[in-house]
């Protein structure tokens, strides 16, 4: 029997060594959430049977077409990802791996979560109706806006919900609608000035706007990068930083004029 010698026995024993690290991190959970594209809504219309918006203390209009919110959906913040996940979903087109703290606050409860983005919704909620509200020169003391979507958390919804509540009270000022008929969706923060802020998550929010019927994606500028890497086929791009820059962009959008491009 051949004498192994004493460079092949430690380079065995380090090979082996080695192999079991790889073992050992293939199998450990990691601090990232795999996401995928989320559930849209209209804020045009009703979710869950109920109207996404309501107004009472001024006349409202009868619209046509659509105003989509997007959403992502992601592993919950307890779940265990482990490195076979995040290698799925990096080649998957319709999954991203995602830092655990970029989705959900490092070190938090799924309660203190939950509870967190229900604040920033209800915060982002008042911000768009302020937003709407000062755009209509219209008092919040004598018009009440009301906005309901369930199961929805975060302040991404921000920018749809002041375009639906201005759709819904004064359309585009000459009698038609913001939407011109189309079905468009969009993202963004909004503060109660109408300053249009980044979110996450664009390019998977996309793939759930076009599977839901959008030809239109409104994007904050500062995303323009990650909006068109994956931009799905028939989708038209549009940036905004401002909601009167998003109801310019969408005016000329329904004359068929130039829109602002990324």
């Amino acid at each position: 029997m051949p004498t192994l010698s004493r460079r092949t026995v430690i380079l065995a024993a380090c090979s082996a060594v080695v192999a079991a690290l790889l073992a050992v991190a293939a199998l450990a959970p990691l601090p990232v959430v795999i996401a995928e594209p989320g559930l849209t809504a209209d804020v045009l219309g009703s979710n869950a049977g109920t109207p996404v918006i309501t107004v009472s203390g001024a006349p409202v209009r009868q619209t046509s077409g659509q105003l989509r919110m997007v959403t992502i959906q992601a592993t919950g913040p307890s779940a265990s990802v482990h490195f076979v996940d995040v290698a799925k979903a990096w080649f998957a087109d319709d999954q991203a791996a995602m830092p655990r703290e970029a989705v959900y606050p490092s070190g938090n409860s799924t309660e203190e979560i939950d509870k967190a983005n229900l604040k920033e919704m209800t915060e982002s909620q008042q911000d768009a109706t302020a937003a709407a509200l000062d755009h209509l020169h219209l008092s919040p003391s004598a018009v009440k806006v009301n906005l309901r979507l369930a199961d929805v958390g975060g302040p991404s919804a921000g920018l749809l919900f002041s375009l639906g509540i201005i759709d819904k009270i004064a359309g585009n000022g000459r009698g038609g609608d913001l939407t011109g008929g189309r079905v468009i969706a969009g993202t963004g923060t909004i503060d109660a000035h109408g300053k249009v802020g980044a979110v996450g998550g664009v390019p998977l929010k996309e793939q759930a706007a076009r599977r839901d019927g959008a030809t239109v994606f409104l994007v904050p500028r500062a995303e323009c990068s990650d909006a068109k890497a994956r931009l799905p086929k028939g989708m038209r791009l549009i940036p905004v930083e401002t909601l009167d820059g998003t109801l310019s962009a969408l005016d000329a959008l329904a004359a068929g004029k130039k829109t602002p491009t990324c």
